[in-house]
């Protein structure tokens, strides 16, 4: 691995960068504001306001890694944004990062960008138009349905409910919960990790991926969960409760038993993600940890000169730039196509950013 940025790294970077700069963390108190103001579960302009510059700007869609050897339903469909390796992406992650806000601008916010590397690769020519269409213009939005209550499911392979078929239909019954974004009110559909297979076949063959509408009949928002006393609106982490949801066999993706594989093909990217950001974020408070630091006196000296607040704030420095070195090596493992070479690497990292993070 070169540990040298190329040309093309630091210009989407830096473009990104600079677009937050002079467009986005300027609206920050408008954003409180309206986020804040009226209904919990909304849309927030000064968010929309911000899309359709990044639009204008050429700054939109830029999540979508270059085809890598991954089966294509169909091949048809064309990808509409300039298309960065995970790498190239990792370092404009790190810059959306530095503000909670940012990454919607861009249209590269999660779940959705997860579910739209999962619709290109995986999806039919149908699900592509119904749902992959308004998901890069950005007029919907998606959530990702995995965790269940009653089970483990940082095991997946426990993952338990039911989808079965039913003549043309699959019917589901079961429930779901830290369901991100499905709050939003925006949100139109739903990737489904559900189980098909009985104990005859392998354990990693059980499971399938499927596509839920989310007004379908059946499907009921139990609550809204909360982080630290925080439920996160109006993106919002729910629990959800499906009864006899029944859906066209047709929005099974893949086919069945093929969601551990889909999984693979998600989640890995999607950390990656999740962990710049986090570097950013964490980059974002070491800058105002060093602003304070200077600013501020205590017994006649700047806070940064009493008792071991030096060292506290090389010791942060070390670990953000472990942390970032460890997650672009991650990156580029999974450039380099071969996703079980890359687990490990990615494992590493979404134990090492959110220690290291605010």
């Amino acid at each position: 691995m070169d540990f040298t940025l190329s040309d093309r790294e630091t210009y989407f970077r830096d473009r990104v960068k600079a677009f937050i700069d002079q467009n986005i963390s300027p609206r920050q108190a408008e954003y409180d504001q309206q986020s804040h103001e009226g209904e919990r579960w909304k849309v927030i302009p000064v968010i929309e306001e911000m899309k359709a510059k990044t639009k204008e700007a050429g700054l939109w869609n830029f999540f979508m890694p270059p085809h890598s050897g991954q089966a294509h339903v169909d091949d048809s469909f064309e990808f509409e944004g300039t298309q960065l390796t995970n790498l190239e992406y990792a370092l404009c992650a790190e810059e959306m990062g530095k503000v909670g806000w940012a990454s919607e601008c861009f249209n590269c916010s999660a779940p959705d960008t997860g579910n739209m590397e999962v619709l290109e690769r995986y999806g039919s020519d149908d699900h592509k138009k119904a749902w992959l269409e308004p998901l890069l213009e950005g007029k919907i939005r998606s959530a990702y349905l995995m965790t269940e209550p009653d089970v483990a499911s940082s095991d997946a392979t426990n993952i338990a409910m039911r989808c079965e078929r039913q003549g043309d239909d699959y019917v589901l019954n079961g429930e779901k919960w830290w369901a991100s974004g499905a709050g939003d009110p925006r949100c139109a559909i739903y990737i489904v990790m559900v189980r098909t297979g009985g104990e005859a076949e392998p354990q990693h063959r059980r499971h399938s991926m499927i596509l839920v509408p989310s007004d379908t009949k059946g499907v009921t928002k139990v609550r809204a969960m909360q982080v630290y006393g925080d439920d996160d609106a109006p993106h919002g982490h729910m629990h959800l409760r499906f009864d006899n949801v029944r859906v066209p066999a047709s929005n099974l993706i893949l086919g069945e038993g093929r969601g551990f594989e889909i999984a693979q093909g998600r989640l890995g990217p999607g950390r990656i993600h999740h962990c710049m950001r986090a570097i950013g974020q964490a980059e974002m408070a070491l800058e105002l940890l060093c602003q304070r630091s200077v600013r501020r006196e205590a017994f006649g000296k700047p806070l940064a000169k009493l008792g071991a607040n030096f060292d506290i704030i090389a010791e942060c420095r070390m670990e953000i730039e472990m942390a970032r070195l460890l997650c672009l090596k991650a990156a580029w493992m999974i450039d380099q196509g071969d996703v079980r070479a890359a687990a490990p690497w990615i494992s590493q990292i979404k134990v090492i950013a959110p220690r290291i993070a605010p």
